[in-house]
């Protein structure tokens, strides 16, 4: 196993570098004046060239790059030349909400959608089959920012004073921001614990406030719902195609000839052997929706990776652009290198050596 996962980790090496060559080298080939986008009006000739010399823009592309990545491989991904922030820090305070709403949308489309395609595989050619897959199709179809629109003004306008009411945008009732755990544990902050702390439900839980915890909940439940749709559709129909595949099997018709339990058949046989393109899908969902929802993020005003990133290419700030995608190019990797570890779980025929 030790070996499996050094030689993934070996062969993501060059993807990464390549990721990144090809992400600095398109910043800068892309039509657009960083000085203008970041100074405005203040942007005369004789401040843009000050800005350029001063940010490095006047050497040539190769050499850029070779002091980018010299920066990269000491930690430091730069300077955002809009915010006048450390990109790490940026990291630190907008990739916690990105992956607290990925993790919840991707939580609500595999407990809807595998169900959901498990029950169309059984009843093939039902009507049940067929409300199942048309609504899949519905889910694909649906764009993200419309369904987002129409769950506002369900939930936060028609259900108003009501229990079903939830908070159209935000990620807390302004006022309802805690502290960061680790100062009321009397620690000092760093990297890790600030990252941690930007949790707002792992911060909430570790102090005990359950009532910021809770809300927390409330405000994420929209955008995980929008976001979930066409994962949910996707996971429900690769369900029921890979499960109709296992059940035509012979190991199958044996299991049915011994006599045992269709459900039994079903979720001890079947299914299992039935998961890994699922799982494949799940994974590759899960690296999408780090990769940032900028749609979802944009319409229920959260700061998340997605709308940074946007922000970012807008305003040609370089070193975002660049950080945050490297950022996220380590996440498809780790997912996808977790996903091949799951399938030696799944199927013990899957043999790592």
């Amino acid at each position: 196993m030790l070996r499996f996962i050094s030689r993934r980790l070996l062969t993501a090496i060059p993807v990464l570098l390549g990721v990144v060559i090809l992400v600095f080298v398109l910043a800068r080939v892309i039509p657009g004046d960083p000085c203008r986008a970041a100074l405005g009006e203040r942007a005369t000739n004789q401040a843009c060239d000050a800005y350029t010399k001063r940010e490095g823009l006047d050497e040539p592309i190769p050499v850029q790059l070779v002091k980018y990545l010299g920066n990269v491989l000491r930690g430091d991904l730069g300077v955002s030349v809009s915010q006048r922030r450390p990109v790490s820090d940026i990291l630190i305070e907008r990739l916690p909400t990105t992956i607290e709403l990925s993790l919840a949308a991707l939580g609500i489309a595999i407990v809807v959608g595998v169900p959901l395609g498990v029950l169309a595989a059984r009843k093939r050619n039902s009507a049940t089959d067929v409300v199942t897959m048309v609504g899949a199709n519905i889910g694909v179809s649906i764009p993200v920012f419309w369904l987002g629109l129409m769950l506002q003004f369900l939930f936060a306008v028609t259900l108003k004073n009501t229990v079903f009411a939830l908070p159209p945008s935000g990620r807390l009732t302004p006022g309802a921001i805690p502290p960061p755990f680790y100062e009321t544990w009397g620690l000092s902050g760093n990297g890790v614990l600030d990252f941690l702390s930007n949790f707002v439900l792992l911060n909430a839980a570790l102090q005990w406030r359950w009532d910021i915890y809770w809300d927390g909940v409330r405000h994420l439940i929209l955008p995980a719902l929008a976001l979930a749709t066409i994962p949910t559709a996707i996971i429900a129909r690769m369900t029921r195609s890979s499960l109709l595949d296992a059940l035509g099997l012979d190991y199958v018709r044996t299991a049915r000839a011994k006599g045992l339990k269709e459900s039994g058949v079903v979720v001890r046989h079947a299914l299992r052997n039935s998961l890994l393109p699922v799982v494949t899908v799940i994974g590759l969902s899960l690296g999408t929706l780090i990769g940032g929802a900028i749609l979802t993020e944009t319409i229920f005003g959260l700061s998340g990776v997605g709308k940074t990133v946007y922000d970012a290419i807008t305003a040609r700030d370089y070193t975002v652009v660049q950080g945050f995608t490297l950022v996220i190019a380590v996440g498809f990797v780790v997912v996808n290198l977790l996903t091949n570890i799951f399938y030696t779980v799944l199927d013990p025929r899957v043999r790592v050596t």
